[in-house]
């Protein structure tokens, strides 16, 4: 009893102080509740009138007072709360959403900003170039520092991806709508100016309807400047005639000549083409490069190598040294006191013959650097030499038949190479025409009566040029119907060429193999495709036969006479419309050459019913619209 009133008091006491009702869970502010009694678990499941089921004291509902009652009086209104609504994507999105419409598509600007540099005598600010890469995806923005190499400062990545605010602190952020050239752009405090960007970005901001401004060029520094010339040495202009002042006053030797002409001289170079007839029975025509260096007269000979040669390349005839015109071998070359005489520039003209150690050389052309330098200082012009060609040799050797094993593509690979390679493929066409497929009715032309009434499919695929044949056979014809030919690439006999699409016409004809098959029709697919590509199949173009036809009526004196001459022959029958046949035998007598397949495309034409007859009046108006 004693605790109870305790318990009391305390609870007054701190209401009175105003004292918080929850303790924070500190350590030792933990203890258990004394006023506690009910110590069982909440039961979610329980029991009622025999039946199991949750309660719902915690769950909210909602309740349609207008429904309660109408059902009630039992006069229910509506029971639906409306319609779902339509949403905007389907499983194929309508409207995309940036990270799929923008995947992996990134604005990237070149950019720099300037940071001062103090307790240098060389510069006070240095001007650092970033690229800037907007991510459209996420709306993330990436700068990286371009590596300068020794610059003494750490580059690479200066911002990481992330989406940055136009101020410190905002929820307003950056978006590409933003982004403009020659503008200035405030990241975190730091100004970039930016000053042009790449392809893709100008054409993403044309399709968006956004003007950019002209780019600017990239301030350059004090520090690019010094590296730039850094490498760069250039001498007083007077300081070789200083040094040979002070040399001759001080009582030093005189100039070096040589040194002299190595200087005015270096890396030029006169190159001759020579020719050395050899011939010894082993000989023949050797061709050579002569080079003879300006700045010590020094002269090297290479030889050109030539393809299929037959000889072994040698790269050198004569290495680079001066070369004597009568060159004096002794064993003891040190104590020679013979002065040899060498080549000079002046001995080195086309047309003249020059020595190479017992080689008889025919100087017979020069490069344009070599002319130029004689033009200016021997007043001369390098004509060269037109030497008799060698007749080419032709080696011809007949290539193998067929053997039969894998296809005639495979066997020609190891006669061509010691190493067959597998032949090529053409993979675009295959990816672009690989779903078309060319479908014609065919009939068997065949000595044997019997066979000429053979109806056939024959399907020509686009995609490798490939051809299959099908046979279609009526009920108990003793025939027995399917594949045909199997699948493959057939070679016209005639050009000795794979057949393509180009070579498939109504009413020709195409051998496969030891079977000649001749083109009655063509389905609707092929028709279409034949009719969308004109360019391959000109038999298709409806403005050219009519052309044709038009052409043909200039034999006659006006154009009236030639339509009515044309309706009387072409129509016999006068009955406004012709079978194929009839068509045929109409325009073969009137002397119009036109091809089974033209007569097939006038018919689908100008088939007025649907039942592959020709209307003659539509023929007639395609006709004389071309006349008007």
């Amino acid at each position: 009893m004693g605790i109870i009133k305790n318990a009391t008091v305390c609870k007054l006491l701190m209401s009175s102080l105003n004292l918080p009702k929850n303790v924070p869970l500190l350590p030792g502010n933990q203890f258990t509740d004394p006023f506690k009694v009910n110590h069982h678990k909440t039961q979610t499941f329980s029991v009622r009138d025999g039946a199991i089921q949750e309660r719902t004291t915690a769950i909210e509902e909602r309740v349609d007072r207008t429904l309660i009652e109408s059902m009630r009086t039992r006069a229910p209104g509506s029971t639906s709360y409306g319609t779902r609504p339509k949403p905007d994507n389907q499983y194929v999105p309508r409207i995309q959403p940036a990270w799929l419409k923008y995947d992996r598509k990134v604005l990237c600007f070149d950019a720099y900003f300037q940071e001062s540099v103090v307790e240098d005598k060389n510069e006070n600010f240095r001007v650092r170039k970033c690229k800037i890469y907007y991510y459209l995806n996420d709306d993330t923005i990436h700068i990286t520092e371009v590596r300068l190499e020794n610059a003494g400062i750490p580059q690479g990545i200066f911002l990481k991806r992330q989406r940055v605010p136009k101020s410190l602190g905002g929820t307003d952020w950056y978006s590409f709508r933003d982004f403009n050239l020659a503008t200035t752009m405030n990241f975190y405090e730091r100004h970039f100016r930016i000053c042009d960007c790449d392809t893709f970005t100008k054409e993403f901001y044309r399709t968006q309807d956004i003007p950019l401004n002209p780019p600017e060029t990239v301030q350059t520094d004090n520090f690019e400047y010094l590296k730039s010339i850094k490498d760069i040495k250039i001498p007083p202009p007077d300081t070789k005639e200083y040094k040979e002042y002070f040399e001759v006053k001080l009582g030093g030797g005189h100039p070096n000549g040589g040194l002299k002409k190595y200087l005015e001289n270096d890396r030029k170079t006169l190159s001759f083409d020579v020719v050395w007839d050899d011939r010894t029975p082993e000989g023949a025509v050797n061709y050579f490069t002569l080079n003879y260096f300006l700045s010590d007269d020094t002269v090297e000979v290479k030889e050109k190598i030539r393809v299929n040669s037959g000889k072994d390349p040698f790269p050198l005839l004569l290495r680079r040294g001066k070369l004597a015109k009568a060159p004096s071998i002794t064993a003891y070359p040190g104590m020679s006191q013979r002065r040899d005489e060498f080549y000079g520039p002046q001995d080195l003209i086309c047309g003249r013959t020059i020595v190479i150690y017992g080689r008889e050389c025919l100087i017979c052309n020069c490069d344009e650097f070599t002319r130029q330098w004689y033009k200016a200082n021997f007043k001369l012009d390098q004509a060269p030499i037109e030497l008799r060609g060698e007749k080419p040799r032709k080696y011809w050797q007949p290539i193998p038949p067929y053997n039969n094993y894998g296809n005639e593509e495979d066997s020609l690979g190891s006669v061509f190479s010691l190493q067959p390679k597998p032949p090529k493929k053409d993979y675009i066409k295959m990816f672009t025409s690989d779903q078309f497929i060319l479908r014609f009715e065919a009939r068997l032309l065949s000595e044997n009566r019997e066979d000429n009434i053979r109806k056939f499919i024959l399907s020509f695929f686009c995609g490798d040029d490939t051809i299959q044949v099908y046979e279609l056979t009526d009920r108990n014809s003793g025939i027995w119907g399917g594949k045909f030919l199997e699948r493959s690439r057939y070679k016209n006999p005639i050009t000795n060429l794979y057949y393509n699409e180009r070579d498939l016409h109504i009413g020709g004809s195409i051998n496969l193999g030891k079977w000649r098959f001749q083109l009655l029709k063509a389905d609707e697919f092929t028709q279409n495709y034949m009719n969308e590509r004109v360019e391959n199949f000109p038999e298709n173009n409806l403005d050219s036969i009519l052309e044709k036809i038009r052409v043909h009526a200039k034999n006659y004196r006006s154009v009236e006479e030639f339509l009515i001459h044309f309706v009387r022959t072409v129509d016999a029958n006068q009955n406004g419309y012709l079978e194929f046949n009839e068509f045929a035998e109409g325009t073969k007598n009137l002397g119009l050459n036109l091809t089974y397949h033209e007569l097939y495309t006038l018919m689908r034409r100008f088939d007025a019913n649907g039942d592959f007859r020709l209307s003659m009046e539509e023929l007639y108006n395609g006709i004389t619209r071309g006349f008007a």
